[in-house]
């Protein structure tokens, strides 16, 4: 019996509502999870929310809250986007949760216990925002600064002297360093597996202190051979994508645990780079596992506002609710074209702009005038020249003007499921555009509403009707892990009902019943 596909996201940190960077990777996450589904996978999609740490001890004190309250609030922003969304998750993991506490602590006890960890005293430069200490080796301080910049969010940091639990690094680069080398595809794209590659030439720190003193940060896990120490934000985060599925530092894993892991693939924004490539492999060999169960790491870009990177200050953070619900105002399918700008507009791995002007753009141009025209016209068609139901469709080849469409629409699931593999979701929604584009041309060229005026053309109408009928039915299927709702009213309209839509149903030609009578088409996307 094959593997269930396993894919996670990050655990979103709780300090602030969502933004647009956060539902990137929550849609890229279920994007992927749908197409393995509709390819006939299993799937499980873990996502959830880092709740610890002293971003939050610091924001809930702002907000006059404790620590446990504030999450519960913020959590709520994130899933009930992810609902807005569509987002088919399997699980739902949050930090503070029982189930996650209880096996962080028995997979620290397991690292003591084996000797893994080190008891002694750091001194470093500490980034609050990040979670993150840097030695003096990674910094640069300019002249006249007062203290050195973080590398990663260029705020400043503190100097920090604290006792605590350590892993070692350096002593495991070695074994790291030949591993990335001889696993080309471990971080895509390339170009952030070359830079992993550059921060593994030069020395490691010695240890990640994987605790912090309570004195300094008290909202966290108790380790639970130390009461003075809580665990790192960072371990406390990475260790759920083994603590979900059910390892709890046992050796070997248990049967469920090992039924699901490794994960397919850890989707992370490239901020975070360091931490699931650097600490996270560490981490899990230093457990035992194998390099074999290494996961992949597959990475994107950020999202900027023009040219500059979203922050507070600036106040430019894009709120998908505020997109979705008045930018998109009166758009049925509002979060399905939010999510079709995301996947569409900027090539996964790059920098993305998002602008309400590229937005409304891509609506208008490929949804409302390509998409949403090219369903609205055959299905009007089907109802005013076929009396509301499905023809019988010509065989491949009967037509030679035909032909062409044809041949695009059953290359079309090759061409998304290539792409989809590749993570270039924007190729693969161009592909279904360019299918799109060639079915609204050949309506053009063969004129449909003339042939309805000629009693002999009346077969051939019912042809090149039942042609388009056939393209609308390969673009709702191999549109279902992008635009789920869209496929699903696309499917309706057609008068599929709920019947199931398999990536390799859009491989035929000449699959709906015929004589089947079409669902109410109204405009999907309206002017």
């Amino acid at each position: 019996m094959p593997k269930p596909v396993y894919l996670t996201t990050p655990l979103y940190y709780v300090n602030a509502a969502p933004h647009i960077g956060h539902s990137y990777t929550e849609v890229v996450a279920d994007c992927l999870a749908r197409y393995h589904r509709a390819k006939g996978a299993e799937v499980f999609l873990l996502t959830g929310t880092d709740e610890h740490g002293q971003k939050i001890e610091q924001a809930a004190a702002a907000a006059g809250k404790t620590p446990q309250a504030f999450v519960d609030d913020v959590v709520q922003h994130f899933q009930k986007l992810w609902q807005l969304l569509n987002i088919q998750y399997d699980d739902f993991i949050r930090t503070t949760q029982p189930r996650h506490v209880q096996a962080v602590q028995q997979i620290l006890t397991t690292l003591r216990d084996r000797g893994a960890l080190t008891h002694a005293s750091y001194q470093g430069w500490y980034c609050t925002p990040d979670e993150t200490f840097w030695t003096e080796a990674e910094l640069h301080q300019a002249p006249g600064q007062a203290a050195p910049l973080c590398p990663q969010c260029q705020r400043p940091l503190e100097p920090v002297k604290e006792e605590g639990w350590h892993l070692p690094l350096r002593a495991h680069q070695p074994w790291l360093k030949a591993y990335v080398e001889s696993h080309p595809d471990f971080v895509w794209p390339e170009s952030r597996y070359n830079e992993l590659k550059a921060l593994l030439e030069q020395p490691l720190p010695e240890f990640l202190s994987i605790t912090r003193p309570k004195h300094r940060v008290a909202w966290g896990i108790q380790v639970p051979f130390d009461p003075d120490h809580v665990v790192y934000v960072w371990v406390d985060a990475l260790l759920n994508y083994i603590t979900v599925p059910g390892y709890r530092g046992e050796d070997p894993p248990s049967e469920s645990f090992t039924r699901l892991w490794p994960a397919r693939c850890h989707i992370i924004g490239k901020d975070i780079l360091r931490h699931h490539a650097l600490y996270w492999p560490i981490l899990l060999h230093v457990l035992g596992f194998a390099d074999d169960q290494i996961p992949r790491i597959v990475t994107h870009g950020w999202w900027k506002v023009g040219e500059q990177k979203m922050s507070k200050s600036l106040g430019n953070i894009v709120n998908p609710l505020v997109v979705i619900r008045e930018v998109l105002k009166g758009q049925p399918y509002a979060a399905d074209i939010y999510r079709y700008f995301l996947l569409r507009e900027v090539p996964f791995g790059q920098d993305g702009a998002f602008s309400e002007e590229a937005l409304l753009g891509r609506l208008n141009a490929d949804l409302a005038n390509d998409l949403g025209n090219l369903v609205n016209r055959t299905l009007s068609m089907l109802e005013r020249y076929c009396h509301g139901v499905i023809p019988a469709v010509a065989t491949i080849g009967c037509a030679v003007e035909d032909e062409p469409l044809q041949r695009t629409a059953l290359q079309l699931s090759r061409r998304v499921e290539l792409a989809t593999e590749q993570f270039a979701f924007s190729n693969a929604l161009e592909a279904v555009m360019q299918l799109v584009s060639q079915a609204n041309q050949y309506v053009e060229a063969v004129t449909p509403w003339k042939l309805a005026k000629q009693p002999d053309q009346a077969k051939r109408l019912q042809m090149v009707l039942g042609a388009l009928a056939e393209v609308v039915r390969i673009v709702a299927i191999v549109l279902e892990p992008f635009m789920p709702s869209v496929s699903g009213a696309i499917w309706r309209q057609l008068g599929c009902g709920d019947r199931p839509r398999q990536l390799e149903d859009a491989a035929r030609w000449g699959a709906l019943p015929v004589g089947q009578r079409i669902g109410e088409h109204p405009v999907l996307f309206p002017k």
